[in-house]
Parts: structure tokens; sequence; C-alpha cells
């Protein structure tokens, strides 16, 4: 079993190591071979021939009982069989490659069972003792798989030992030993870890003898079985020997003498032999005479034969040269068919590369047919040798003449499409005055794609002429699109402002309508006495900038689809010429090249600024980079142009960047989904970030305008201005905002307006001379309340009902102030009578006070008849009435408040009377009825 002490052996090793399992005693012992891989290693078999100890033993075992000299016969027949030399005997060489169990078995007590690891000698088929375990040393027998064949295991002694059988047989052969060795001789079990129970119930011996087959030897338990012929000699010779168990030394004389008897026999017929050897040899001497003959007469024939040899080689050397030269001239006619067929430019393309018409379709095709044969045959892979060749030099030569030549007409040609493009002055502002359009570039671009796979063969031809046209490309579509958008936005301008006079009223003069001065600087909101309306300011982004007579729903409307149209034009406008961008020029592939234009970006919160240089090289990672820097080349006065637009409508109207950010989001949501890196997509949301900017702003500004807001002292306050504006602008954003994707600014803004409206009516109301706090707050917040639940504002309902609680608690503080006390003395009276009670006096017992007897009561009482009290609610409705303002209408609303209040005073005075002038008959000289009938008809005349 090949194998080292720590790992197993290499396979292909010169030497052979291998392990065998020994029994052994003290003194004398064989070592004998055991059987093949799948022989049970405990099995005994002599070496050579059965020794007597071996034959006599099965006698023994049938004889034991009879005879009683067990032994004796056993050291007899140990001192005959005699020990090998050094108590070792030459191993038989090994059937096969495979590890051989071994057993070294004596006749003495105890029996000591080792295994032993030996290695095979490089001169010859004996093997060297090298390692030697006790077995009962061994704690684990390792497997390593009981259901798989592995020929793997280890033995673990003192450390692990990993050893490879040559096969699944041989390992489990080799286990098998190991078992019944452990269950005969160790007290000690061994633990079997990974082997199969089957394997192991085959291996326990089911009797005192247990024969198992292995290879060509049969081995019992302890010692192999004599036949019956070898049983039937020993008995004969026993039975002649009457005295062999009395007299075992004269037994042993006796075997000696026959042993000796034998040998001379043996010599005797080896020496009757020697005739018959002579004879064998008298034989050979004449075969060696008769194949000396034999071998002279091959040499004649030889030296015949040579002359014919010499010939057949001149022929056949003369057929391989005849062979190798028309193998020479196949292959030289497939080189020279291949260079012809591959480098070899028809007449026809040759001229069309010099001379072909590039302006009619007919010729641009057969320029492009001649210029894709030009690549192939410039690109074809030349075989090894080719390049070194005078034909094909000069061929490469003059295909590359005609590349330059080609390459230089078609950059020519190119060049001047695209100057004559640059300069074309047929699309004017006249022209696109009445319509708000931008021309339409499809005929050119049509044009141009004819020439797209020119492009791409210039392209991997000569990328300094390619790249040369790219930059005049831009250079001159760059001014047309300037020329065309210029135009197109100053249309927009004066569509949005109107006439020139409207245009000077917002700052603009002549027809172009182009901004001039400042935006001006806020003015403070006043409140007028009369109408309650703001003064016009030359500001124009005050709240709402101009009154509704002055700026109406229509006019926002118009702007918006002014707006909604400038963006829809320019749209379409960016995705043809980047689609014709990509086709012409090839750039829908990724590959790195170097660019042509710079991009600096400056983010300082939401601002956006961006310089583009020409003149600086920009290194672009990608054919798509590509696209969108040339994109940023020829539309640069896209962004700037769309900022002054945006300008202007925040100028005309702040609540515009409301309709401007509600577009340009859907419209930067609509180019991101296409494609988030494009110019079209970078620009919108570079000018989206400016419109949020404004939309910001106008909400600072409304913020700030109502902190500013000043009140008249001479005229009630009535509804404020910003309460008003709020409203305003609610219920246009509302309108706007209706399933945009920028609701959330919108919610934004509007937790910001509502909060500063809240604080600045308390300011004012706090500030108010003319008109008490409670009618400002009252009106404002009741105002604010009816607003929010009108627009049903989903982020401001927690504010609605604010604004309802601030306006209840006004309302009731103001009816109880206004009321305040309308029969003063009665009231005085009995506050005094609630005094007594409070002092611990009953209330029935209050009467007998002399300041509170029933005949003050009665002259307290005859002092408020009814036409007086008719007389104080008219005057009382008269002071609500001066405080109210119209607007809100809520002068009932009081009115009616007031008069349950009344009543209720009216009602705590009569249960004070019922409770402490019991039986009295002390009335008031009205009654319910009466006060209502009072303030009905006090309503009625007014």
């Amino acid at each position: 079993m090949g194998g080292g002490a720590e790992r197993p052996l290499p396979v292909g090793r010169s030497t052979e190591e291998r392990i065998f399992v020994a029994v052994a005693a003290p003194g004398p012992s064989h070592l004998c071979r055991g059987g093949s891989a799948s022989a049970q290693a405990g099995s005994v078999r002599p070496c050579g021939k059965p020794s007597a100890a071996a034959a006599g033993q099965s006698w023994r075992r049938r004889t034991d009982e009879r005879t009683g000299g067990r032994q004796g016969l056993r050291r007899l027949l140990s001192s005959a069989a005699g020990p090998a030399p050094g108590g070792r005997v030459p191993l038989p060489p090994p059937s096969g490659p495979s590890s051989l169990p071994a057993c070294l078995m004596t006749t003495e007590r105890p029996v000591q069972v080792k295994v032993v690891k030996v290695k095979k000698s490089d001169k010859g088929d004996f093997y060297k003792r090298q390692i030697a375990w006790a077995l009962r040393d061994l704690a684990v027998v390792d497997a390593k798989d009981a259901i798989k064949e592995n020929p793997e295991f280890d033995l673990h002694f003192e450390k692990i030992y990993k050893w490879v059988a040559s096969s699944t047989a041989e390992k489990n052969a080799f286990i098998s030993c190991i078992w019944k060795l452990n269950q005969r001789y160790l007290r000690k079990k061994i633990d079997f870890v990974n082997v199969s129970s089957q394997l192991l119930e085959e291996s326990v011996p089911s009797g005192e003898n247990q024969s198992v087959t292995g290879g060509d030897e049969e081995a019992v338990d302890e010692y192999q079985e004599l036949n019956a012929r070898e049983e039937q000699d020993i008995e004969i010779m026993m039975e002649g020997c009457e005295y062999a168990i009395s007299n075992a030394e004269a037994f042993a004389e006796r075997l000696s003498r026959e042993l000796q008897v034998l040998d001379g026999a043996n010599i005797q017929s080896i020496m009757a032999s020697e005739k018959q050897v002579n004879i064998l040899m008298n034989l050979l001497d004449e075969a060696l005479k008769e194949v000396d003959q034999i071998e002279l007469k091959l040499s004649s024939y030889e030296e015949m034969l040579q002359s014919v040899k010499e010939q057949m080689d001149q022929i056949s050397e003369s057929n391989h040269l005849i062979h190798l030269s028309n193998t020479n001239n196949v292959k030289l006619l497939s080189e020279i068919e291949f260079l012809v067929n591959h480098m070899d430019l028809a007449k026809g393309h040759i001229k069309a590369l010099q001379e072909g018409d590039l302006a009619s379709s007919r010729g641009i095709e057969a320029c492009t047919n001649a210029a894709d044969a030009l690549l192939q045959c410039m690109n074809v892979a030349l075989r090894p040798g080719h390049d070194m060749l005078l034909a094909v030099k000069q061929q490469q030569q003059r295909f590359s003449d005609l590349r330059e030549h080609f390459a230089r007409r078609l950059a020519s040609h190119l060049n001047n499409v695209f100057v004559q493009q640059g300069h074309d002055q047929s699309s004017t502002l006249a022209q696109h005055s009445v319509e708000l359009t931008l021309p339409n570039h499809h005929p050119f671009h049509r044009d141009l794609l004819r020439y797209a796979k020119l492009m791409e063969w210039l392209k991997s031809t000569d990328y300094g002429k390619y790249e040369g046209l790219t930059k005049n490309y831009m250079d001159y579509l760059s001014r047309l699109y300037e020329r065309e958008i210029k135009d197109f936005f100053e249309v927009a301008k004066i569509k949005m402002t109107g006439t020139t006079k409207e245009s000077k009223k917002f700052g603009l003069h002549g027809s172009s309508g182009k901004l001039t001065g400042s935006t001006s600087s806020l003015n403070k909101l006043s409140v007028q006495s009369s109408g309650n309306r703001r003064s016009q300011s030359s500001s124009l982004l005050d709240m709402g900038n101009m009154s509704a007579s002055d700026l109406d729903v229509a006019d926002r409307t118009k702007f918006d689809k002014i707006f909604e149209q400038v963006l829809s034009e320019l749209e379409p406008l960016c995705l043809a010429e980047q689609d014709f961008i990509s086709k012409f020029f090839k750039l829908q592939q990724h590959q790195s090249m170097p660019g042509t234009m710079t991009e600096a970006e400056e983010l300082d919160g939401g601002t956006s600024s961006r310089q583009h240089n020409a003149g600086t090289p920009l290194p672009v990672s990608s054919e798509k980079d590509m696209i969108r820097q040339m994109m940023i080349k020829i539309f640069r006065c896209i962004e700037p142009e769309l900022n002054n637009l945006i300008a202007l409508g925040d100028k005309i109207d702040s609540f515009n960047s409301l309709y401007m950010l509600v577009k340009m989001s859907h419209h930067v949501w609509t180019a991101q989904n296409v494609d988030p890196a494009s110019f079209l997509s970078t620009t919108l949301g570079n000018v989206l970030v400016t419109v949020k900017r404004n939309f910001d702003k106008c909400i600072s500004n409304q913020i700030r305008q109502m902190e500013e807001v000043k009140i008249s002292k001479k005229s009630k306050v009535g509804i404020l201005p910003f309460v008003a504006e709020f409203e305003e602008f609610a219920g246009l954003a509302e309108s706007i905002f209706k399933n945009a994707e920028r609701r959330g600014d919108l919610d934004k803004a509007y937790t910001k307006l509502i909060r500063g409206v809240f604080v600045n009516v308390e300011k004012v109301a706090n500030e108010s001379q003319k008109t008490p706090r409670d009618v400002v707050m009252m009106e404002n917040f009741h105002h604010i309340f009816a607003t929010l639940s009108r627009l049903k504002i989903s982020c401001l309902e927690a504010e609605k009902k604010e604004a309802k609680q601030k306006y209840t608690d006004h309302l009731q503080s103001y009816v109880i102030y206004s009321l305040g006390q309308p029969l003063e003395k009665l009231n005085h009276f009995f506050e005094g009578v609630e005094a007594r009670v409070a002092q611990g006096i009953r209330e029935e017992e209050v009467s007998y006070q002399l300041a509170f007897n029933k005949q003050e009561l009665r002259k307290v009482i005859k002092e408020y008849p009814g036409k007086e009290v008719k007389k104080g609610l008219d005057n009382l409705y008269k002071k609500v009435d001066k405080h109210l303002c119209e607007e809100e209408n809520l002068l009932q609303v009081v009115w009616h408040s007031m008069q349950d209040e009344f009543i209720r005073q009216y009602k705590h005075f009569e249960g004070l009377i019922a409770r402490c002038y019991p039986g009295s008959g002390v009335t008031m000289e009205f009654t319910i009825q009466d006060i209502l009938d009072y303030c009905s008809s006090i309503a009625q005349s007014h």
C-alpha cells in the first residue's frame, strides 16, 4: 500500500513503499507473505513447502484430546522447521503494485501484532523494513467514506498517517485484516470510522476456523488446513512410528534420516541426466552450423539487392523534387490570386473617387461604393512577406494617394455645404412673426444624411479631416441657430408684452422689445380708505403686480400659451438636431475621442452658470458625451434666451413663475425620461433651477410685503390686502398646479405663506386704532377659513381648523366686548346681589338687605323700559355696523350673536330675581320676545 509517514507517496516513484501487518512473539519467527489485495490479512500461509508444524496443526486439532501432548509436539515441530537466516525470509515478489498484508508468526505466546512499513529495494525484489508500530498503539482507522469507493484511509498512532491504496478492494482487505487481529489478540478495541458495517460483519469469524478466498491463495483463521492427501500421509507416517508421541527425539532423528535419503536420491537423479544433457549440447552445435550457412546466403542476396536499392533511391529523390516543384507552383499561384483578388480596385471605383459627382444622389452612391471598396483593399490582412513585395508596396501607395485625394474632395464639398447653410438668410423674423414657430431644418438634414456613409468612411480613414468637418459644422450651424433662435425669442417677447405702448409700459422700447433698465425695487403696499384697493406701484414685482382690472386671467393664460409654445418649438428642434448629429457623424457607438470644447459649471445653491470655450480641448469619454458637447456648442444661445424670457415673464407678473414652474417641470421630466444626460434635459434642468428660484423669490416677496404693509389710521381696516392676495394666489395656483409634477413645491409655498398671513394679520390687528382688534382678527380669519374651505387644499387642513377657531374666538370676544352691559344699573345691582351671596348670605335672605330690598329692585327695573332697551340696541347696531366692513358681510352674524348674548344676560337676571326675591311679583318690563322683535326691527330698518 503506497504511502509515507504523513502523506501518500506520489505515483510513479522509483522506490516502492509498502505496509504489512505482522503477528510476532519472542523467539524464532517466519515472515510470510499473505494473499493478494482481497485476501484476509490475518490468515497464515507457510512460505515454500508446507512445514511440519503447519501439516501437523490439523492433525493436532483432531488428536489433542486423545494424546494430551500438544505443547511438546509444538516445540518439536518448531525445532524441526528452523528459523530463516536472521529471523526473516525473502518476501516473494508481489502480484501487483498494491500493498500486500503479511504476518510474522511463531508458536510462542504471548502473540505480538505489529504494523510494518517496508520499502522495496532498488536491486531486487526484497523489502527493507523502515518503521514498525505495535497494533495496540493504533487508536483509529478512518476509511474516509463508508459509501463511495475511495482508496484513501488514515491510521491514527501517535499522530495521523495518511495512506492511498492501489484500489478500494485492497483498502477493504487491509481494514478487514486489522479488524480480525484486533478481535483476536487485543483487549483494547480499535475505533473503525467511516467503515461499512457490512465489511466488518463479513470479517467476524463464525467459528474456530473461517476460510476466505483471496486471489489464487486460500487462508484460514489461524493455520492452513491440510488437504486430504497430506492428512493421509501424516497419519500413515504417525502409524508407522508409534513412539512419535512418547519419544519425539527418536521420531525427529528418523525424519532427518529420511530427508537425507531423499536428498541423496535427488543428487543421483541429477547425475543420471548428464548423458541427456550432452546429447542436447551436440544438437545445439549442429543447429549453429546450419545458421551460419543461412547467414552466408543472406549476405550474397543483400549484395545483389544493393545496386537495385541505389537505383530506387535515385528515382525516389527525383519524384520528390518533382512533387516539391508542383507544390511550390500551386502555392505561388494561390498567393498571386489572393493579391489580385484582394488588392485590385476596379477602374470605375477609381474614376468615382477621382472625379465622382458629390452633388447628385447617383454620384454620392457611386462614391460611397468606391470608398468602401478602397477601404476593403487597404484593410486586407496581408500574409507574412507580402509587404516586402514591390508590387504590393506600389499598390498600397496608390491606394493611399486615392484615399487622400478623395478625403480632400469630400471635406471641401461638405464644408461648402455647411457654409452655405450657415449663411442662409431665407428664414427671417418677418416670416415667423405671425406664428410663433421656428424654421424647419428637415430638408437640410435629409440632404446631408446622404453623406452619412461617407462620413463614417472619413472617420475611419482620416480622422483629422473628420474632426475638422465636425468643428466647421458646429461653427456655421451655431451661427444659423443663434440667429433663428434670437429672432424667435424676440417674437415671443413682443407677443408677451403686446403693443408698442404696452412694451414701453413694462420698460421695453423698440419693435424688438428688448429689456432695458433694472427690475426696479419693491414699493410698500398701502391701504386706501376708499375701497381698500392697493395703490398702483411702479414696481413690477409687487404682490400680484396689478389689480384684476389691469391684469386679468386672460392675460396670464396668454402668457402661459406663449411660454408653452416656446418650449414646444424648442424641444423638437433640439431632438431633430441631436438625432441628425448622431446619424450623420456616426456617434451612436461608444468610443474615446478628443473633444473640441469645454464646459465649466458652477453651482451655488440653486444657481448654475456655464461658459463654453471652443478653443480649449476637453477630453470626452464617449461618443454620447461628444453629441452633448456638439449640442452645447450649436445651441449655446438657448439657455441665455430662455433665462431672458423667464426674467421678462417674471417682470410682467411675478405670478407667471407658477406657470413657468409647471410647464418647465413637465418638459424636464419628459426629456429626462428619454435621456437624462442629453443636452435638452441638462439645459431645461438648468433653466428649471432659475424658474424655481423666481418662484421662491415670489413667495419670499409676498411674505416680506406682508410684513411691510401699513394701515390707515383714519379708515377701518376690513380685509387686509395680503389676505385677499393669498386667496388670489391660492386660486390661481390650484388651477395651474392641478396634476402637476411639482405639487410638493406648491405645498411648501402654501405652508410658508399661510404662516406669514396668520402672523401678520395678528400684527396688523394689534396696531389698528380705528378698528377693534377683535374685528380685524374675526373678519380676516373668517375670510381665510372661507378661502381654504372653498379651495380644499389638503396640506392646509390644520391651518383651516386654526383659522376657524380664531374666527370663532374673536367673534365671541367682540360680541362680549361690544355688547358690554346694556342694562348698566341693573347689572351693577345684581353684581351686588351676587357679591352678598358669595359672602355667605342665603339667596332668599338677600331681599332683607337695605341696599338690595324689593323696593330698590323695582326702582332699578323701572329705569329700563322697553323703549330705552330698543334705543340702546339700535345704538349698538350702528356701532357694530361702523366697525365691520361690507366685503365680508358679517354684520348679521355678529348681530345675531349679540342678540343671543343679550338674551343670555336677560335669563341670568330673571333667574336671580326668582331665587333671591321669591313671591315678590317683581319682573322685567320687557320680555325675551320683545328683545327678538327689537333686534329684528333694527336689522330690517338698516
